[in-house]
């Protein structure tokens, strides 16, 4: 089976991504649902040898040894996919995410105004989060798009691996990729920090020394754009918090309630009109009243304050849903859908 007609069919059918598994048809992911490809099953070689066509010597090496590697491709006709290869029962397999070739811009991902404002900041940490698949990275490269736009900056960016291509602008830019040009997030995000940087994109906040050193970051005169996996707010200051031992999360919740600028909480919603999906957004702004349950560790106390704070553009999940079923841009029931799948916290503060 050839590849570069599979890589080819997601783009001309609007799929966000390609999964490769043996024993199995190749599968696209469209508008958030599985299509199996109605052709023949893939053998482990057919999908062996198109991880061979896709990676490098040392990748292959990494993955022979670890059993799953990220990396990311860039194929002839200026295609671009960020792989993730790994091994299962059955054998080799890899899921391919489409990336656009062109970079996004705030405009065109209909990103609440507020985005903008943030992106005019000149320090502080703000955080892109939600479930895998909700469009952290492309908000990211949209914000950084913006300052290499307007501003003369240096933008550094840690990513695993490299999605968006940025070229220098206004802005220099210097884009790194975990284990191809450093070991880690937290060894990169150390040495940026005698790169000279204005900003630094840190691709995933994974561990406790590069929470550490991104809230130091913050703290230190620097823009720190950053994703993590959670699902609201609430839950990303819970994390970052949590990360820390015992008797080290009062210096926590005193260094994130400095540097903390703003949380973009985002989910992926089906258009009523069947034209895609759109994204979803919770916005939390730090504010003196935020940041003083933050450092009291008030945490239960900010979706309320979120609620109470719309005229400063903050808004809560409840309210984005809320406004687009009055817009008729999501149905009611993709409405509950995602409402159910908001933490605890959220829904009872919403009832």
């Amino acid at each position: 089976m050839d590849l570069e007609k599979l890589l080819n069919l997601v783009h001309e059918r609007g799929a966000s991504d390609l999964h490769l598994v043996s024993e199995h048809p190749p599968v696209l992911r469209i508008d958030g649902d599985i299509h199996p490809l109605s052709t023949k099953t893939l053998t482990k070689d057919e999908v062996q040898s198109m991880l061979d066509s896709m990676m490098s010597p040392y990748q292959k090496d990494e993955f022979s040894n670890k059993m799953d590697i990220d990396f990311a491709i860039h194929t002839e006709n200026n295609m671009r996919f960020r792989v993730n290869a790994f091994q299962t029962l059955h054998g080799p397999a890899a899921a391919l995410r489409f990336i656009n070739a062109e970079v996004p811009t705030i405009e065109s991902l209909k990103l609440p105004n507020i985005v903008t404002e943030l992106c005019n900041l000149h320090k502080g940490l703000i955080l892109v989060t939600g479930a895998t698949g909700s469009g952290k990275s492309t908000t990211l490269a949209a914000i950084v798009n913006y300052i290499n736009t307007h501003y003369p900056k240096h933008i550094i960016t840690i990513e695993d691996p490299i999605e968006y291509i940025h070229y220098s602008n206004k802005s220099l830019v210097n884009q790194r990729e975990l284990l191809t040009h450093s070991q880690s997030f937290s060894n990169a995000l150390k040495a940026s920090l005698r790169e000279d940087p204005d900003v630094i994109l840190v691709g995933e906040l994974r561990d406790l020394e590069t929470i550490r050193l991104a809230l130091t970051a913050a703290e230190t005169g620097h823009l720190v754009l950053a994703t993590l996996h959670t699902s609201s707010a609430c839950k990303s200051i819970d994390r970052i918090i949590d990360v820390f031992p015992e008797g080290d999360k009062t210096m926590a919740r005193t260094m994130l309630a400095s540097s903390l600028n703003a949380v973009i909480t985002q989910v992926l919603a089906k258009r009523l009109d069947g034209k895609g999906r759109i994204a979803l957004h919770e916005i939390l702004l730090t504010n003196s009243a935020i940041r003083n349950l933050i450092r009291e560790n008030k945490i239960q106390q900010i979706q309320s304050a979120m609620q109470t704070s719309s005229k400063s553009g903050m808004s809560t999940m409840q309210d984005a849903v809320e406004r687009y079923v009055v817009q008729n841009i999501i149905s009611k029931k993709e409405a509950a859908a995602i409402l159910n799948e908001c933490p605890h916290d959220i829904k009872q503060q919403s009832q």
